[in-house]
């Protein structure tokens, strides 16, 4: 008799792929993590406070990316709840010496209730018809800003002392900051992902891909939409608060519509519903103004567009997507 040959087992294959992806991303969390707790020890000053900043973009970056690449909404005015949660930090220190941990979750709160506000009438806009009221918003929030003297510092702004290390820490004030940011960054990282892997993720990616559809499987359409501006709002004012202790100074001027527009590039360049994607933009948005800068200092808008189209021909799907490309294009044993 003739034996049959047997073709090998693809489920085995399939359990062996799928269980090595989990293992490389938690091999690049460590890796990251270790990388981060050890870079402020050997940086200055200086570049331990351009990586604070990276952190707290991406945390602003984190709940942009929830609204925009898991949820399918637009919004341009995402530097507007980045500016309330930075104002209303400033404002508990300045005027009320409210303990400086205290000031994160109720800037945090704030910003979540706003976006509740502005959740309201994306309920019944789409598009580049939610695009122009987001963007309103992050237009007049900096002259009302200006209006209210007597509470904001009016143009003059509100500067503010910044969060003193303890003395067990024996570390220096750059690097207590940097690594409280940290702490945020990763307690903000973990609560988008649990987020995202639960019933409300999927409600968001149904949303996001057919509002129809998502409506007949029972995805309550309005409560979501309105949820997504309040998360993305919430993660938003976070990070103004933390920009705050680290800043020591807010000024309407540092909130211009420009931070919006560079909120959403970074977020596009750094990968539109990936978890990373943020953490990259953020880098992105950090460093690229600053070498578009030192490039042409008569032109750094131009070199900074430039700069992104060149970023998006050679990444379509973000600089997320191109590297998960070629982790998959590394050669593994069977």
């Amino acid at each position: 008799m003739s034996q049959v040959k047997r073709a090998p087992a693809p489920v085995a294959v399939g359990k062996t792929s799928a269980a090595s992806g989990p293992r490389w991303r938690w091999a690049a969390v460590a890796v990251l993590l270790a990388a981060a707790c050890y870079a402020p020890f050997q940086l200055v000053p200086f570049h331990v406070f351009q990586l604070t900043m990276v952190l707290i973009y991406a945390v602003a970056l984190l709940g942009l990316n929830l609204l925009v690449g898991h949820a399918g909404q637009i919004s341009l005015g995402h530097g507007a709840f980045f500016a309330i949660g930075a104002y209303t930090a400033a404002i508990l220190l300045d005027r009320w010496a409210l303990p400086y941990p205290l000031t994160l979750p109720v800037a945090a709160g704030v910003a979540f209730l706003l976006g509740l506000a502005l959740g309201v009438p994306a309920m019944r806009l789409r598009g580049l018809y939610l695009a122009l009221v987001t963007l309103a918003i992050a237009i007049f929030l900096v002259p009302l800003l200006k209006r209210f003297e007597a509470v904001t510092g009016g143009s003059m702004g509100l500067t503010l002392a910044k969060p003193v290390p303890p003395g067990w820490s024996g570390l220096a004030e750059d690097q207590w900051l940097y690594f409280l940011t940290l702490a945020i960054a990763v307690a903000a990282f973990l609560l988008a992902r649990s987020l995202l892997r639960s019933r409300v993720g999927r409600a968001l990616h149904a949303l996001r891909d057919d509002e129809t559809a998502a409506e007949v499987m029972g995805v309550r359409l309005s409560s979501y939409k309105t949820l997504a501006f309040a998360w993305s709002a919430m993660f938003a004012g976070a990070a103004g608060c933390v920009y705050t202790w680290v800043i020591g100074f807010v000024s309407p001027d540092s909130f211009t519509v420009n931070l919006s527009i560079t909120l959403l590039a970074g977020l596009v360049v750094g990968g539109l519903g990936s978890l990373f994607g943020p953490l990259l933009g953020g880098l992105f948005v950090m460093f690229v103004p600053s070498i578009s800068q030192d490039i042409n200092e008569a032109a750094p808008g131009v070199i900074f567009g430039l700069l992104i189209i060149a970023v998006m021909y050679v990444a379509p799907t973000g600089l997320a997507g191109l590297a998960e490309r070629l982790i998959k294009k590394i050669p593994r044993k069977e």
